[in-house]
């Protein structure tokens, strides 16, 4: 599964509804489902559909009890062997019991369902996605979503991923409407009312969570890669949007069967684009029939820039990597859920370096995805990669930036260090050995290891067993006939003290002078190591950032890095970047090291070094919102970038760098929300003419200029973006209205964005949209009109949210009362299991607290004398 851009905002950060935390929900092994043969029939005007089906179970004790799992469904009849049977559905652990006349004998028999289930209007189960056509006229496509886990609210199923099976789905279809799943049609029959029954090929053996089912008015486009076709799928008149997708997971197929070893077993590949959004994500690795949101799959050339394509690669590459990594070899149960997660967000950051080298994909990581974790990683919130879910709630809390960006460096650390060969061939014979299973992760540890002809465990266990990121401190470096032995010190890296409790990791380490070979060492305990390299110079620890760890430098040192700054590799200064503002913000060190060694980047700079400095005057800004330092810094980010949009233009140059156009976006953006009067007015004119011609606005700039006309409306221009919202048919275009509609500054305007929210105009998931938004600049609105309309706010979530939503708006509060009022909200509603979400608000508002005092003095005196 793929997090939206919107939804790794939240990432983390939610938790609030006042539903029931569910109880341990392995279930027992006596009886395992071998095939599901179902059929639905959906109503989509009645939002509700009737199912059946025959499971082929494998009974391996003799006994009179069948558990499984079922939610929000009416069953009418069970059959055991033809034989009706007893059944009851216990709604708080969404666990079905079937009870037997008489003791069922080992071996195979046949377990019959009927049922009548609800669309729901959110991305959960079988759910409904509302758009307009092109002439707004209505339409409604129906898709499933079971991760995780959802699949219960389908059809009564062994809904844990433990439970593989294979499947054979049948589906009635409206008559002008087609079908589609993850296996091509083997039939499709027409009725005598008109409709058709659509009859899907078997599945190979699979989670259930993978199974999935679509309809609509929809186009279908397909290239073959070898023996696989891949298609796309879209609503009426935007499939060649789908182009890019197709040729990109073209490639990646060929390079993915290479990669891993074992060829696609699949005969087709789909890409199926929904014209809707969600709370929690932006994709979904359904097994031969992924699922997007058209953002993450289409190419809007009137709207979208390079950094669109990038993340349309970027997602694609994500699904695509788990038809491996999660699909046919699958974690065993969700406390390895990173076994999917982190290595598939490794994989598509690895594939977009290899397949697209031009966008320095790996240095890109070191400066997103590896300070995103570390974030995380750095606070009393932390947990290990690998964690234990008990309950639904919490495995809603598993989906995170741990599990994915931290899940991703640790793989990283581990290929760095064994081998990019090595490493290969460890994932080759992991996948040979264990295709078609469910594992562990010590399994993959132990092939690694196999490969590697050295143990990995040990090192592997430190980073994903405990939470927390480590920090190596060179303490001295001394040069002597030709060497420099450098003395290096462990210690752990923290925002808050809870994160500063000493504990110990083997790091394994290369370090060396700027332009000479690196030396390898594991770094272990608090003790001093020393650790003897080739060479005088200037020493950079954790060269090219390949492992998971904060480095920080003795006075002497972190003055030579600044002085021989830009002759390091890219990765490095992206890496000192990163380490110097964290270590300043934490109280590690100095925050005016951060300041010295952001002046040491110039003109020539690389675009993804001022990417990286536009975005810390955004976090600065965002930490003193609401203080007397905010606008002083404001104007302070006007200062520093705008000479650099001055040389980068707001127009794109033909052929210029990907690098290029994705930093435009950037100090458009920053510009813009720092209130620079030249980008406000560009923004206001450019959105005057969306009124005759809605791609108006070049696509270069498209984002930042509608983000900084939302942020800065005044009420009457706040009113036209209304309008616009209302009259606008494209569904992408729509929901990213609607959104900004609860991004303005202005207080007043906020309050109107939550009237929205209360009214039935817009979609439930634009509705919870609106309100995230809103909570980004208006916490404590958001947050008490949840509060006030919790039953109203509950209704519009996902199901996979509802653990966390409520107390998520209330994170960004510097108000002094918001603690408490979390607190009480989760005292009332919120079960201790299901509190993860609201202990990572409170964290995350007193951390912010706590860096701002630390910070205060540093940032004064840097503002004041004007360097």
């Amino acid at each position: 599964m793929k997090f939206s851009r919107l939804a790794r905002l939240a990432l983390g950060l939610m938790a609030g509804a006042s539903t029931p935390a569910l109880a341990t929900t392995q279930l027992p092994t006596t009886v395992v489902p071998l095939h599901y043969d179902i059929t639905v029939d959906p109503d989509a005007k009645a939002m509700s559909f009737t199912g059946a089906e025959t499971i082929t179970v494998d009974v391996r004790q003799p006994t009179r009890t069948l558990t499984l799992n079922a939610a929000d469904i009416d069953i009418s009849s069970v059959t055991f062997d033809g034989r009706k049977a007893a059944f009851a559905l216990d709604k708080a652990s969404q666990q079905l019991t079937v009870t037997l006349a008489g003791e069922a004998a080992r071996g195979k028999h046949l377990l019959g369902f009927a049922w009548r289930g609800r669309i729901n209007d959110t991305a959960a189960g079988l759910f409904a996605i509302d758009y307009a056509n092109p002439d707004g006229t209505p339409a409604r496509m129906l898709v499933t979503q079971f991760e995780a886990p959802d699949a219960r609210r389908f059809a009564p199923m062994w809904d844990e991923p433990a439970f593989k099976a294979t499947f054979r789905l049948r589906a009635v279809a409206p008559g002008d409407q087609t079908a589609f799943s993850n296996m091509p049609a083997t039939s499709v029959t027409k009725r005598t009312d008109g409709r058709k029954l659509y009859s899907f090929a078997e599945t190979p053996k699979m989670s259930s969570y993978l199974l999935f089912l679509g309809m609509g008015d929809v186009e279908r486009k397909t290239v073959m890669a070898g023996k696989t076709e891949i298609g796309i799928i879209t609503r009426r008149g935007v499939v060649d949007q789908g182009d890019y997708a197709l040729a990109s997971a073209k490639r990646l197929l060929s390079y993915y069967n290479d990669y891993f070893g074992q060829p696609y077993p699949l005969p087709k590949l789909d890409m199926i684009a929904g014209p809707g959004s969600s709370q929690f994500f932006g994709a979904m690795e359904n097994w031969g029939a992924i699922f997007y949101f058209e953002p993450t799959v289409l190419f809007d050339a009137k709207r979208a820039t390079v950094s669109g394509r990038q993340n349309i690669f970027a997602t694609v590459a994500h699904e695509m990597a788990h038809q491996w990594f999660g699909d046919l070899v699958t974690m065993r149960w969700w406390d390895d859920l990173w076994l999917n997660e982190g290595f598939a967000s490794w994989m598509e950051n690895k594939a977009s370096s290899d397949l697209n080298p031009a966008w320095d994909s790996k240095a890109s990581a070191v400066a997103q995805e590896r300070e995103s974790a570390m974030a995380i990683d750095a606070t009393a919130a932390t947990h290990p990669v690998i964690r234990h879910v008990e309950t639904v709630d919490q495995l809603g809390e598993a989906f995170d930036g741990i599990t994915y960006q931290k899940g991703q460096a640790v793989i990283g650390m581990l290929e760095s260090t064994l081998g990019a060969d090595v490493f290969r061939d460890g994932i080759r014979r992991y996948m040979a050995r264990y295709r078609y299973g469910n594992t562990d992760t010590d399994q993959l540890w132990a092939e690694l290891s196999a490969a590697a002809g050295k143990p990995v465990a040990d090192v592997a266990h430190d980073f994903t067993l405990q939470g927390g990121v480590p920090m190596i401190t060179l303490t001295g470096a001394r040069c002597t006939a030709g060497e420099t032995e450098a003395t290096l010190v462990q210690s752990r890296f923290g925002y808050d003290a809870a994160s500063k409790k000493p504990q110990t990791w083997r790091v394994p380490l290369t370090l060396g002078m700027i332009g000479s070979p690196a030396t390898s060492a594991i770094v272990q305990g608090p003790a001093p190591v020393r650790v003897t390299v080739p060479g005088c110079g200037t020493l950079v620890l954790n060269r090219d950032k390949g492992s998971y760890v904060r480095s920080r430098y003795d006075p002497a040192s972190h003055a030579a890095i600044v002085r021989d700054y830009a002759t390091m590799a890219l990765t490095d200064r992206l890496g000192t970047l990163g380490d110097d503002y964290a270590l300043g913000i934490s109280g590690d060190q100095d925050m005016r090291l951060y300041f010295d060694t952001m002046a040491a980047v110039g003109p020539g700079s690389s675009p993804l070094e001022w990417s990286t400095i536009a975005g810390d005057f955004g976090s600065l800004a965002t930490l003193f919102r609401g203080t007397p330092l905010e606008a002083p810094l404001r104007a302070r980010a006007i200062t520093r970038l705008s000479p650099m949009m001055a040389q980068v233009g707001f127009a794109a140059q033909p052929g210029e760098s990907a690098l290029v156009t994705n930093l435009r976006e950037a100090l458009v953006g920053q510009l813009g929300v720092s209130g620079d009067p030249g980008v406000a007015a560009m923004a206001r004119r450019y959105f005057a003419a969306l009124a005759t011609d809605g791609t108006a606005i070049p696509p270069a700039i498209r984002q930042p200029i509608l983000d900084t006309y939302a942020i800065n409306a005044t009420p009457a221009e706040w009113e036209a973006l209304l309008t616009l919202a209302k009259a606008t048919t494209s569904p992408v275009v729509r929901n990213g209205y609607i959104r900004l509609l609860g991004v303005a500054r202005d207080d007043v305007l906020a309050r109107r964005a939550l009237d929205l929210v209360k009214g039935t105009e817009f979609t439930a998931p634009q509705r919870a949209s609106l309100l995230s938004a809103v909570a980004r600049r208006h916490a404590d609105l958001a947050f008490d009109f949840a509060i006030a309309n919790l039953d109203l706010i509950n209704g519009l979530l996902e199901t996979s949210t509802r653990a966390g939503f409520v107390v998520g708006l209330g994170a960004g509060s510097n108000d002094p009362a918001m603690p408490g009022k979390i607190t009480a909200f989760g005292d009332r509603n919120l079960p201790e299991a299901s509190r993860g979400g609201m202990r990572r608000a409170l964290t995350t508002i007193a951390v912010r607290k706590t860096e701002a005092d630390r910070v205060r003095a540093a940032v004064t005196a840097w503002l004041a004398d004007g360097s």
